[in-house]
């Protein structure tokens, strides 16, 4: 039997063929929404379609073959080069600019995530906009990748980095990430709609834009469409001082959070995915009852099926 796949379509419709993109979808059976910067999105059919308003059109999914083929021949997709097909995967510009110079030279906006493994606590995705000084002074005070330094360090150099630099962190406690991963079906989705959100913040044109790798990179390009800066993705991003700074601001937002929920619901709260976090679960569930995880715990999670009821 052979395998369906994924696959991706990008093409650029003009006004005319937009419009009868559009007519052609309307009454169709698919769920319409309006994410930022987009003219509309559909999904349905094993597709989701977004038609952003620069006139750029995303067709993702199993069944973009089909979605081309009853959709767009003559609205975009066939004859006398109506529209222009690009290859989202061979591009990571948001702003097509050509190679990136060094970040030493130029303003950079880093984002990095914390709590993607800890069962408990929230998902915190944090964002730093630095200049070539900027980067410099923090790489001097000992700022590095979070995951280097000790929970106490971390609780120092978060609050200072948030003082004195252009940061912005976007906080999803329990209960908002099982609804986002309910909603979206895929981590990874959320994480881009959580790294898009805090560097739409601070992102100014020209502005180097350095992400943290987590998954394929069309992800992002899709979530920071019609952003300025130029994008760049690649693993072990922490090298570079605005990832390593938001990676620092993130895991401090993390730890506050991971603390205010402890306080409050009177549970030890254990940080990570094993046996501490396992314990503290069954903590929290013997004191508050089972409905009542989702406050604290990230209910996709393995960790979950453990519990019972």
């Amino acid at each position: 039997m052979s395998r369906v796949t994924q696959r991706t379509l990008v093409l650029k419709l003009d006004r005319t063929r937009a419009d009868a993109l559009a007519a052609r979808l309307e009454g169709q059976p698919f769920e319409w929404r309006r994410p930022p910067h987009s003219r509309f999105q559909v999904r349905g059919d094993g597709v989701v379609a977004t038609l952003y308003t620069s006139g750029k059109l995303v067709v993702q999914g199993k069944g973009v073959d089909a979605f081309e083929l009853r959709y767009l021949d003559g609205a975009g997709g066939g004859g006398g080069g109506a529209a222009a097909r690009t290859d989202q995967s061979a591009s990571v510009s948001v702003k097509a600019k050509g190679p990136s110079a060094p970040t030493a030279n130029r303003i950079t906006v880093g984002s990095d995530e914390a709590g993607k493994g800890d069962y408990l606590g929230p998902l915190v995705v944090a964002a730093v906009r630095l200049s070539p000084d900027e980067a410099v002074a923090l790489t001097d005070a000992g700022v590095t990748d979070g995951k280097k330094l000790s929970d106490e360090r971390i609780k120092k150099l978060g609050p200072a980095i948030e003082a004195s630099c252009a940061c912005a962190v976007v906080r999803l406690d329990p209960p908002a990430y099982n609804a986002e991963r309910d909603r979206t079906g895929n981590l990874n989705v959320l994480l881009a709609d959580a790294h898009a959100k805090a560097i739409r913040e601070l992102a100014q044109d020209d502005d180097l834009i350095v992400v943290d790798q987590f998954g394929p990179e069309r992800l992002m390009i899709t979530a920071l469409e019609g952003c300025t800066g130029e994008l760049t993705q690649r693993p072990r991003a922490e090298e570079i001082p605005a990832v390593a700074a938001a990676s620092v601001v993130a895991r401090a937002v993390f730890l506050a959070g991971l603390a205010e929920l402890s306080e409050e619901y009177a549970v030890d709260l254990a940080k990570g995915g094993g046996t501490p976090a396992d314990r503290s679960a069954r903590a929290f569930v013997k004191l508050h009852g089972f409905d009542a995880l989702g406050q604290v715990a990230k209910l996709h999670f393995k960790n979950t099926s453990k519990l019972g009821r």
